[in-house]
């Protein structure tokens, strides 16, 4: 079976028994010839500061305790050689049937990285261009490339309202009609074109000043 149909799950174990759990299942599936099966064991981690007194150090902490997680190959063999790891509870999952986590929720979570290239920074103004917000118009608040995530602050019903994205659901303002929009489009968005666009600029929250093949510049308040 290829490694490809290898998938992420959550495994729970005894509070402190985390990283031995990691090493002894990595080593278990060496043993037994099962890397191709268990590919990866993970405790996922952060580092914080912590001030005691007049004195700040840098500390480990897991991001979730008495949890490991595992890529593997689920089959009745794999699911024996970890559950039968010591130190390990059960698979996490209605019934403790083993559910594996989506792609989203796996770099959500920090399991997994990937890398994404991005046309904006904090304080760029972006479209979202997926998802039940599309169309919308904000401004990037916080951007966290590891874990694929953007915070954009969107105008709803007359306030601010952070709203949490994959950072390749949104696109820079400038650089979308720079690649994109024909003069008649930038025309409609100063409101000589009534349309869902129109809308979506109305929330722009900072002036936008955009020229295409020599035009005047046309600016969205």
């Amino acid at each position: 079976m290829p490694e490809t149909d290898a998938k992420w799950y959550v495994v729970h174990t005894y509070s402190g028994y985390e990283n031995k759990v990691a090493a002894d299942l990595m080593s278990t599936a060496e043993n037994r010839q099962l890397q191709d099966m268990i590919v990866d064991v993970k405790v996922p981690t952060e580092i914080v500061t912590e001030t005691v007194g007049e004195k700040t150090k840098e500390v480990e902490h897991k991001l979730y305790p008495g949890y490991v997680f595992v890529k593997m190959v689920y089959t009745d063999e794999t699911w024996y050689v970890v559950r039968n790891i010591r130190g390990c509870t059960g698979f996490v999952g209605p019934g403790s049937k083993p559910v594996p986590l989506t792609d989203a929720e796996v770099y959500r979570m920090g399991v997994e990285t990937r890398s994404t290239k991005v046309n904006y920074s904090v304080g760029d103004s972006v479209r979202i261009i997926d998802g039940p917000l599309e169309d919308f118009v904000g401004v990037v608040e916080e951007i966290d490339a590891d874990k694929n995530y953007v915070r954009v602050v969107v105008s709803m019903f007359g306030r601010e309202t952070p709203v949490e994205l994959e950072l390749g659901q949104a696109e820079s303002i400038e650089e979308y009609f720079k690649n994109n929009q024909p003069i008649g489009f930038l025309l409609g968005a100063c409101s000589l074109w009534e349309g869902p666009y129109t809308v979506a600029f109305r929330n722009l929250p900072r002036i936008l000043e955009v020229n295409h093949n020599g035009s005047e510049g046309c600016r969205l308040n």
